[in-house]
Order: structure tokens, then sequence, then C-alpha cells
């Protein structure tokens, strides 16, 4: 295995991130002139932690990882589109990874000038590992791999991912944003491992704070380090902040939400499959399912006028004719459950 730093962009590497008034001066005081703050309308007046210290030391202890392998961003995307900036040359590296697979991985290579190369999954979902890994070439530097997988919600194989870890010649980021809702452990045990890791997850889902925009990468010093280097200085707000120190404290109700997702999402299932409009219902281990239909395009449009959004997937890579619906409260479920019926009568 390389070392970290033969990945950098050269320019990366020799960049002086920029020193925040923040980042000189952390400890207490009881007059503030260094930062050009307002000494009006506390505590809003004031610039946050640019490293968000003590969120870090409630995150590790709860994760099982030290504060210095933790990096926070305004959701996954800022960390996903950090690491093309960090690893990535533009017109010159490459990053691999599946089709259909989570579309901001593509989006960032697109925005940050990097090709971007997709390895189709199998009709059943399941990776060619040998081909990813094939794909790769001298340029290549990112490997991104959603697991549980969306759209398709199907978690990959342990010794899969290994595999891919231990050689691939770059960094590999698995997206771990459903990890919460799959019976597969995290790969947050094993970061120690493989230097080459980074582990993404979110606020957004099990967590119930999509509105908040708090994303995670865990990965090993190095690249954290790295990470800090090139971020913006105030990049989590101290209102999201103090939101996500209070979740932490919350993590019970937070599996108590998992388990009645879990819950809804079996019962939904089972319910499903005795609707002759439904061709196939994909395995899932996320907080969503992937449908098969007869007609998508038709059940989608019937649906919105019931006031109902799923997500059409038909124009996606392997989903033809697919909608992935959201495991929402069991009564919303219900109200598409019986709107389904009324489609089917309409039919007829």
């Amino acid at each position: 295995m390389k070392q970290i730093e033969q990945w950098v962009r050269p320019n990366i590497r020799q960049l002086r991130p920029y020193s925040s008034a923040r980042n000189e001066f952390s400890g207490e005081a009881s007059v503030w002139l260094d930062a050009n703050e307002s000494p009006f309308n506390a505590p809003y007046n004031r610039y946050p932690d640019p490293l968000q210290t003590e969120l870090k030391k409630r995150l590790a202890r709860q994760r099982g990882v030290r504060p210095e392998q933790i990096f926070l961003g305004a959701g996954s995307d800022e960390a996903i589109d950090l690491l093309y900036r960090i690893f990535c040359e533009p017109g010159k590296s490459n990053a691999i990874s599946i089709a259909p697979t989570y579309g901001m991985y593509k989006v960032c290579a697109d925005i940050n000038g990097v090709e971007y190369r997709e390895v189709s999954l199998h009709d059943d979902f399941s990776m060619d590992t040998e081909a990813v890994l094939a794909a790769a070439d001298a340029n290549s530097r990112l490997l991104f791999l959603c697991s549980p997988n969306n759209p398709t919600g199907n978690a990959f194989p342990v010794s899969e991912i290994e595999r891919l870890i231990t050689a691939f010649d770059g960094i590999v980021a698995v997206d771990e944003a459903y990890i919460d809702f799959s019976a597969q452990p995290s790969w947050l045990g094993r970061l120690d491992e493989f230097p080459n890791l980074v582990v993404l997850q979110t606020f957004s889902k099990a967590w119930g704070s999509a509105g908040v925009r708090l994303g995670m990468a865990f990965a090993s010093p190095a690249i954290i380090d790295y990470y800090n280097k090139v971020k913006y200085p105030y990049n989590i707000s101290a209102p999201v902040q103090r939101y996500a120190l209070e979740m932490l404290d919350r993590a019970d109700d937070v599996r108590r939400w998992v388990d009645d997702i879990l819950s809804v999402r079996s019962q939904f299932v089972e319910q499903l499959s005795v609707f002759p409009v439904v061709k196939k219902i994909y395995p899932t281990d996320a907080n969503f399912v992937l449908i098969r239909v007869d007609d998508a395009g038709a059940l989608y449009a019937w649906l919105v006028t019931e006031g109902i959004v799923v997500r059409n997937r038909s124009t996606v890579t392997l989903c033809g004719e697919c909608l992935r619906v959201t495991i929402g409260a069991g009564d919303e479920m219900n109200r598409l459950l019986e709107a389904l019926c009324r489609y089917i009568q309409n039919r007829e």
C-alpha cells in the first residue's frame, strides 16, 4: 500500500490552508476582539468552532473511533466533493464506481473535471468485483461503493468490499448512508486496518435530520488532516453543531425509529407482494424498497394525483419500470397501499 501522500494532488500537499481567528485561539476569554464579529446578537454573533471539537469527541465515543478520524461536512456530499479535490487532478485522474448507484459521485466528478468510470452491476444487482478492479489504471484515485446501495437497496458481501479495499491502488470510500437499517456491520470497526479506507455516514437517514445537512467521513488521521486543509473554514454552523450534540443524547430514540421503520418495511413488502401490478420486489437493507411494476410512469403519475410522491427510477441503469419507495410511517404506507388498490380498480 502506498503512503496516502502519494495519491494526494501535489498542489494540495503544498497548500497552506487559511488560518481563521478561531484556529489561532480556541481557549476561553471574556472579551473577543480577534475575528471582526459584532458584539450584538449573542450567541449567533460568534463564529463556530471550525473543527467541531466537542461534537467530534462525542461522536468518537458513540462510534468507537478517535476524534482525529472524523471529518464533518454539509451533508455527505461535501465529504464526497472534497475527496475529488484532495486526490484527483482534473483532466488526468479518474474515479470508479458501480452502476446504478448514488448519482452525486458522478456529479462531483463532472464538476471537478475528473473522468468517471462506471461498472454495471449484474441483473440481480450483485457486483462483479474483478470487473471493478479491472476498470482501474495508473490514474485511478477514487473508488466509491455505496453499501447498502442506492437505489437498489442491497448491501454487498463483506468479502467483496474487503477485496476492493485491499486491491485498489487508491482511496476506497464506502458510503454507509443506510447502514443503520442493515444487518451488516459498519466498516468503522476496521478503520485502523485500512489506511486507504474512507467511511461515509450521515445524520439524514436513521437520525431523522436531513434538513440539518450534516454528513460524516471517517478515515485515517492523515486523510482527515487533508480534509481539514481544504474545507471552508467554518463549514458547520454553530446551530447545527448544537443540534447534533442534542441528537447524540437521543440515541435511544433513534434506535426505536430504526426498529419501527424495519417493522413497517417488513409489513409493507409482505402486503405489496399481492398486487398484480408489482412484478418484482428487490431485497433491501435500507429504509426504502425498489419495486418493478408493469408501467412505472403511469403508476407514478397516478400516485401523484393521490398526493403521494415516490421516486421513478426507470431511466437509471438496470432499473427500467422501477419505482423506489421510501419507508414512511405506518399510516403513510397504508395510504400508498390503498392508492394502489384504487389504481388497479381504475384500470379494470
